[in-house]
């Protein structure tokens, strides 16, 4: 079966998203904010779930039309042939977000999108009761600007679940935005990586999972695997190829901070993601750290000062930050933070930024690049 199928992301990481599927085969890709649209069939969803690293959702597309009315958002999902995906046991969940639109009442829309789908059920099966006791088929009603968008959700928990992170400590980074970070610097594991300030190891963990060519999706599941339209094959065959293409490459990232409790979940962590053996976890203070590497990134997600009486505890760890850094002046430096005064107290204007949201919390992804590199 053909679909359109939409990969959901962040705010600023469309373009990464987009490399990603490019990367894997995809081409005629739609980018819209949030996210990135394109042609596929089963196979598509399957691999799609299982390998993009920085997609937050792998979505179908069932419908797209103008909805004033309710009338018109009714008869929009009652066209649609729900019955062609899901079969009569299945539990249709609907969920609805509006914005800037003329029907804003979120849970009057979820009832009319409802009964329109258990309607169009009905023309398909030919019956009237549905148990709804099968799998999960959760659709979204989303209206933007009067625009209607009714999808089909394929992941389940959101891709950032990949399973290895039950502890993420206070402030959690979370994992599809690690792997942006990575991404974004280009890094490979024939160079040093570092995140002296490493946290529950998110930005490392993601790192030796790009460097050991490992899916993200590999160790969970997804919704979708209880669908009847989609063969259980798939999934075992596009885990089982996942599987012969992780590589061995020796390469150890280092990774510390100075608290001993998340630096334990962050060992736990890397055991768990199966890539215990490429991390060097260490208790150091950021002022302390240094390499023997002439070349090398950090990439690192320090505090952002958010909390009140945190403010001139980060200005000083940006001071501290600053000179350890530049001390290492053919390294390229990546750093994530919210904190608006950052390069001032970094001591050094950074050459290239990039907007990115940590959650809703708007950041600046500051890059810094060795001098014979700019």
């Amino acid at each position: 079966m053909d679909f359109t199928i939409i990969a959901t992301a962040t705010f600023g990481l469309e373009k990464v998203v987009a490399q990603e599927l490019k990367d894997l085969g995809y081409d005629d890709l739609t980018i819209e904010n949030g996210r990135v649209i394109f042609e596929g069939d089963e196979m598509d969803i399957v691999t799609c779930n299982i390998w993009l690293r920085t997609a937050d959702r792998i979505l179908i597309r069932m419908a797209e039309f103008k909805a004033e009315s309710f009338e018109e958002l009714y008869q929009g999902t009652l066209a649609v042939e729900w019955g062609d995906i899901i079969p009569i046991t299945g539990y249709m969940h609907v969920t609805g977000k509006s914005v800037k639109s003329k029907l804003f009442s979120v849970p009057d829309c979820q009832s009319i999108v409802k009964k329109a789908v258990v309607d169009a059920m009905k023309r398909k099966y030919r019956r009237d009761l549905f148990p709804e006791t099968g799998a999960e088929y959760k659709i979204e009603i989303g209206i933007l600007k009067d625009v209607a968008t009714l999808t089909l959700d394929t992941s389940g928990p959101g891709l950032h679940k990949r399973g290895y992170r039950e502890n993420a400590g206070e402030a959690p980074l979370k994992e599809t935005l690690a792997a942006a970070l990575v991404l974004l610097s280009k890094w490979n594991p024939d160079h040093q990586l570092a995140d002296p300030l490493c946290g529950s190891g998110t930005i490392a963990i993601e790192a030796a999972l790009i460097g050991r060519n490992i899916a993200p999706g590999i160790n969970r599941s997804f919704v979708a695997e209880q669908w009847e339209i989609i063969p259980q094959d798939l999934w075992d065959d596009v885990r089982s190829s996942a599987r012969n293409l992780i590589n061995n490459k020796s390469f150890r990232i280092l990774a510390s901070d100075i608290d001993t409790r998340v630096l334990r979940t962050a060992r736990d962590n890397a055991e768990k993601a199966g890539v215990s053996d490429n991390i060097a976890f260490q208790k150091l203070d950021v002022r302390d750290f240094s390499s023997k590497k002439k070349y090398g990134y950090i990439i690192t997600n320090p505090p952002y000062g958010e909390r009140l009486g945190e403010v001139s505890y980060v200005e000083e760890l940006y001071k501290t930050m600053g000179k350890t850094f530049q001390e290492l002046n053919s390294w390229y430096y990546y750093v994530l933070t919210s904190y608006e005064g950052f390069e001032k107290y970094f001591g050094q204007k950074s050459d290239k930024n990039r907007k990115l949201y940590n959650g809703r919390l708007l950041c600046y992804y500051y890059q810094y690049f060795p001098k014979n590199d700019k």
